[in-house]
């Protein structure tokens, strides 16, 4: 077998989109209870950026490099996989690359009819929504769920996970356009909120029990008051500031809870058993046709620097694919 592969490297060790080039790297080798998969199809996700950028390093015994989600096929089995299977699997880093290491217990099965492609845009994506709205939001049916950036590879999970729970949805996104394509996912209320003023609105609309947040500070305020009593705002992100000044008075008086999670730092066993959750609770919905994997555009391996101007230009609708 052939120990080397392609990979994308960071000149300079970080830099703008154009520091990613392709470059031959040593093939990794699994470890007891990995897995080596052969990637088909690598999700591209922000934290890559932020990594890229060297404002988020790997956590210690992570993969250097860059990609937090693939699919592929088994080559060096363990666990319950074998030589062949089809899996799409959670990484620590590593996923930009023909082949990459996976702990056995972090991989699912590629849900039946779904391609390579598609099944690479759901690890980390599907994985973030369900411990960050399930777990640490406590969403449940007949409860409202504010989304932040509703057309961004998290929001069309969350939108189509919340409604598969039976939950109701308020979704908002920058621009018209967005609007609408939040709407066909499946949201009950889509607010261009550089045109509306989306706190307003989702009050208006019976206000919200739990808020995703990936934008931060500029949305605090707004958020907080369309909360419910003892709504809960979860942050996994903080593109546009993240330092928040928390009325507490307000705080207090709706018995509200503030809350954050990141998925990447998170333990080899915490996430063996969010994955055992996400395959008991969300793939049957996926099977179902009630989520769907939504993916804007593919572009090669060798083109990941064109895949995260792409992602940083804000235009995409759903998750970025790169294709090794």
């Amino acid at each position: 077998m052939d120990a080397s592969m392609q990979a994308i490297g960071i000149r300079g060790g970080s830099g703008p989109a154009g520091a990613l080039a392709l470059e031959e790297a040593a093939r990794p080798v699994p470890g007891p209870g990995e897995l080596l998969v052969r990637v088909r199809a690598a999700g591209v996700n922000r934290p890559d950026i932020l990594q890229r950028e060297g404002h988020y390093p790997p956590p210690p015994g992570a993969p250097e490099r860059l990609g937090l989600e693939v699919a592929g096929e088994v080559v060096v089995g363990a666990g319950r996989w074998a030589p062949g299977d089809r899996v799409c699997a959670l990484l620590g880093g590593g996923g930009y690359a023909g082949f990459a290491v996976v702990d056995a217990r972090h991989a699912l099965p590629i849900p039946a009819g779904l391609d390579f492609v598609r099944a690479a845009a759901l690890p980390e994506t599907v994985f973030t929504v369900y411990s960050s709205v399930f777990m640490h939001g406590r969403l449940a049916a007949g409860e409202t769920l504010l989304v932040h950036g509703a057309t961004s590879g998290i929001g069309v999970a969350a939108i189509q996970m919340a409604k598969a729970a039976g939950a109701r949805v308020i979704a908002t996104s920058r621009g018209a356009e967005k609007a609408a394509a939040a709407r066909r996912l499946g949201a009950d209320i889509a607010i261009d909120s550089t045109a509306e003023d989306f706190g307003a609105a989702a009050m208006a609309a019976g206000g919200v029990d739990v808020a995703l947040d990936m934008v931060g500070a500029p949305y605090l305020g707004a958020t907080l008051d369309a909360l419910n009593q003892d709504g809960r705002i979860v942050y996994i992100a903080a593109q546009g500031g993240g330092t928040l000044q928390l009325p507490l008075a307000t705080l207090m008086r709706k018995r509200a809870v503030v809350t954050g999670s990141l998925l990447r730092p998170r333990s080899a066993d915490e996430k063996a058993a969010l994955a055992a959750e996400v395959e008991r609770v969300v793939w049957p919905w996926i099977e179902a046709g009630r989520v769907r994997a939504v993916v804007d555009r593919t572009f090669p391996l060798a083109e990941a620097a064109a895949a995260h101007a792409w992602l940083e230009s804000g235009r995409h609708e759903g998750k970025v694919v790169l294709l090794p």
